[in-house]
């Protein structure tokens, strides 16, 4: 006989609980057998359906409100909507279809709060803080327990000693007995007289003798003393949630002072960007901003039109939500398009000195004349030119240890040292090193560090090709420890000084990602600075509390292996287009990158369906 066959047998003489059968038939006096096969699932019971079919026969009383559910528990509030700018982000509503208002009016609607009156009287509610149980705590004895104490060696042989003496003097005594003993008789005192103890007393009044002894000396608050269940194992956990707000991270404030190089003969551009080597992720969008001088300015007048007040930021607000000892600032530069390989470009920076420009008077006349030529030409367009990086947690972990109110830090990349070195200026801390990479969540804090002032000496020459961000993590990677690969790159003399610094709560003349002013701008005539919007390393988990309409493009790379013939100069257009004919192109601002070389601006969209075309221009 197989297994299955016993198990149906089994099944088919006790197809039902023997007990429930036996109930059944006294109550009921059933006459027929009621079987339940033990393979049928029984569907659950639906609380509210039978709430409602069964209702609770309960008479009014005094406890009749602990059955029922109050019905002036829940109160709604509705509370305005704080806008952190002076516009609102929201496009008017008159240009937008009906469903997509709907959509959007979650955002300018005022918070709907629910308050639960009778919160605090629930299980899941604990008035008995860690505070307010040391306040109570502060009149109470303290009891100690014979259990409590932990057995003393010393005390246990004195104990033993003292029954050895006692011992001794009982042999002392005329009968051998210390109750008869005549010294300790007269020596003992007599026991206190219970008064009252056979007087007839009724019961009652022992009640309430006992009850006044009880409350004497009383904690009016007795099952408060009881310590607070585990915050990690409640019983019931109803937690009132915060009003939904915009969420930053861990706020840096970047300001950009100066950049010189040894020569100057053009325009150069530099961007701001947080990276993540852990994650190999860029966290941040790039920050570009501009130090040339009016000179340098003008040779690019006839390309580029007049700067708008948003554009002349230097200061710049990083925010990050997931600090990490991986985290880099990297910067990069670049120039003007110009014929020929980048380090062609490059190698007049590296050759030529400030202290030999008028031997080399000459030389350089003959470059600026050139770099004249290519602004004319050629001044809308920009190349890879140079770049560096500063492990970012280590200047903050650097600058919070000193005892002065400001630091001052020089990085340089030394052709002969042939590593990364962060060194402190030695006027200052001397001989003391920033090689150092600390560890735990206090190094990684980015709010109470004092502020520091860095100066970059030198920066690496760009690869023509290495230019993908997977090359760059590999750098970031090797800046971190001894390695030959950062020996291999050619320095580029220059000095770039930044201030880095926790960013103010409410900082003035602030920009959002969408160029929207922040409220406390006084005047629009002052350099603003701008936020930087943050990609977060991983997911944050909190509500989209802020209308944001921004699209990120990043040209990576562009292959023309395969086509026969000479390649030449390409540039990518990126433009809004409602449809394939020219004149379709959308009003919003269209974005030509310079180069593939990772560059990219946001672009603006009021509209929700669109497409992009690409085009490409031979140069």
């Amino acid at each position: 006989t197989v297994a299955a066959e016993v198990r149906k047998q089994i099944s088919g003489q006790y197809s039902g609980s023997p007990q429930l059968l036996k109930n059944l038939n006294i109550v009921g006096n059933i006459s027929h057998h009621t079987t339940v096969p033990l393979t049928e699932a029984v569907d659950p019971v639906d609380l509210e359906d039978y709430l409602l079919t069964h209702p609770l026969a309960a008479d009014s009383g005094p406890l009749r409100d602990l059955i029922e559910f109050p019905p002036d528990d829940l109160e709604v509030v509705y509370s305005p909507r704080d806008c952190r700018t002076l516009v609102s982000a929201v496009p008017e509503e008159s240009e937008m279809d009906p469903h997509v208002r709907d959509c959007i009016r979650s955002y300018t609607e005022d918070w709907a709060i629910v308050n639960r009156k009778y919160h605090k009287l629930g299980t899941g509610f604990n008035p008995n803080t860690l505070d307010k149980q040391k306040e109570r705590q502060k009149g109470l004895p303290k009891q100690v327990f014979e259990t409590d104490e932990a057995p003393d060696g010393n005390n246990y042989q004195d104990e033993q000693d003292d029954l050895k003496r006692r011992s001794m003097s009982i042999d002392d005594t005329p009968r051998g007995s210390w109750a008869c003993s005549i010294f300790d008789l007269k020596n003992s005192l007599p026991d206190a007289l219970l008064p009252n103890l056979l007087d007839r007393t009724p019961n009652e009044e022992i009640d309430r003798q006992n009850d006044d002894q009880r409350k004497s000396n009383r904690h009016k608050e007795l099952f408060a003393l009881h310590p607070s269940p585990d915050e990690e194992e409640p019983i019931e956990r109803l937690s009132v949630p915060d009003v939904p707000k915009e969420h930053f991270g861990q706020r840096l404030l970047v300001k950009c002072l100066s950049l010189k190089f040894e020569i100057e003969i053009e325009p150069i551009f530099a961007s701001l960007a947080l990276y993540d080597v852990k994650e190999k992720k860029k966290i941040s969008e790039n920050f570009y901003f501009d130090l040339n001088s009016e000179q340098m300015k003008g040779l690019l007048r006839p390309h580029v039109p007049p700067a708008a007040i948003t554009t002349l930021a230097r200061s710049a607000i990083f925010s990050i939500t997931y600090p990490s000892q991986d985290v880099f600032l990297v910067i990069k530069l670049e120039k003007v398009l110009q014929q020929g390989d980048i380090g062609e470009c490059a190698e007049p920076y590296m050759i030529f000195k400030e202290a030999d420009a008028t031997k080399n008077k000459e030389k350089l006349e003959k470059l600026k004349s050139q770099a004249d030529q290519f602004c004319q030409r050629l001044g809308k367009y920009r190349m890879p030119f140079a770049w560096t990086a500063i492990h970012l947690m280590n200047i903050v972990s650097s600058a919070g240890s000193l005892e002065r109110d400001s630091t001052e830090v020089e990085i340089s990349t030394g052709e002969r040292k042939g590593s990364w070195s962060e060194r402190r200026n030695s006027s200052i801390v001397g001989r003391r090193s920033l090689e150092r990479t600390t560890s735990g969540d206090d190094a990684c804090n980015l709010t109470s560090f004092r502020p520091a002032t860095l100066t970059v000496t030198n920066f690496f020459k760009q690869e023509g090709d290495r230019l993908s961000d997977e090359d760059l993590y590999k750098f970031l990677a090797d800046m971190r420890r001894p390695s030959s690969v950062l020996r291999r790159l050619r320095p580029i003399t220059a000095q770039l000084k930044i201030d880095i610094s926790p960013a103010p709560e409410n900082p003035h003349y602030c920009l959002t990602p969408e160029l929207l002013q922040v409220k406390l701008y006084p005047d629009s005539r002052v350099r603003p600075t701008r936020e930087i919007l943050e990609f977060p390393a991983r997911d944050v988990y909190v509500p989209n509390t802020t209308y944001r309409n921004l699209l990120y493009i990043y040209p990576q790379s562009l292959n023309f292996a395969n086509r026969q013939g000479s390649a030449r100069n390409i540039t990518v257009k990126v433009q809004f287009m409602y449809g394939e004919d020219p004149s379709n192109a959308m009003p919003s601002p269209s974005y030509t990158p310079p180069t593939l070389a990772d560059r990219a601006l946001p672009l603006w969209c009021s509209h929700n369906i669109f497409s992009l075309l690409l085009r490409f221009i031979t140069l």
